[in-house]
């Protein structure tokens, strides 16, 4: 059981963390560049903004970084493939193994969770609706109201909705922008190995720790505080 004095915090990312959205993201940003006429960036590429807010990560992407009427047009046709994808028959984002189990067990030992995510809070909460995730979150922060990753506001924000610190928080995510998020706000970062960014990049941007599956994550947070 995990010590519950004091109270503990794991904020997780979505994208690549607790979902596996690769599919839906890359299509969607294929047909938003079509339909401008432009040649859709690699799938390689795609993966390496997951986890940035849908501006900055469309930004990322764009050969003519000054052209801002054509990230504002990119960004509009994203929004809108990604509402017609998320109603078709295919749209699917899977949890990945384990994620339901560690959910359960975290809650069974008191231990409070929250999001931080570059999901739209209408994405967000059309994941957390379709898998039955409603009740283990406590916090949900997107780029809605939030700067950006690796902006710390979104962990700060969920820290002191929990009444939890930085040294008794977990930020996992599979991206350099959760390890950047967690330094900024002076909490623990812990890297995924199953997610859009290897574990190089992961270590590079500040990962504490690096987990290949969830089963060692009730043992880092018996070390926190300490």
């Amino acid at each position: 059981m995990v010590n519950d004095s004091p109270l503990k915090l794991v904020v997780f990312d979505c994208d690549g963390t607790l979902v596996d959205s690769q599919y839906n993201i890359i299509s969607c940003m294929d047909r938003a560049f079509e339909e401008s006429g432009l040649i859709p960036p690699e799938g390689r590429a795609v993966r390496s903004i997951i986890g940035l807010n849908l501006d900055q990560a469309i930004h990322e992407l764009m050969e003519d970084k000054e052209d801002f009427d054509l990230l504002a047009r990119l960004v509009e046709s994203y929004r809108q493939a990604f509402k017609a994808q998320r109603l078709s028959a295919d749209h699917h984002e899977p949890l990945f193994e384990g994620v339901r189990e560690i959910l359960e067990q975290l809650e069974a030992d008191g231990v409070l969770m929250g999001v931080a995510t570059g999901k739209s809070m209408r994405g967000l909460k059309a994941v957390i609706e379709q898998h039955g995730l409603e009740k283990y979150f406590i916090t949900l922060q997107t780029p809605d109201h939030n700067p950006g990753k690796p902006h710390p506001q979104m962990l700060e924000k969920a820290m002191d909705m929990a009444g939890v610190g930085p040294e008794n928080t977990l930020m996992i995510g599979d991206t350099s922008f959760d390890m950047m998020l967690a330094k900024n706000a002076g909490s623990t970062a812990v890297g995924i190995t199953w997610g859009y960014h290897d574990r190089d990049i992961l270590i590079g941007s500040g990962a504490d720790h690096l987990i290949d599956n969830f089963a060692p994550l009730p043992g880092l947070l018996a070390g926190l505080g300490r």
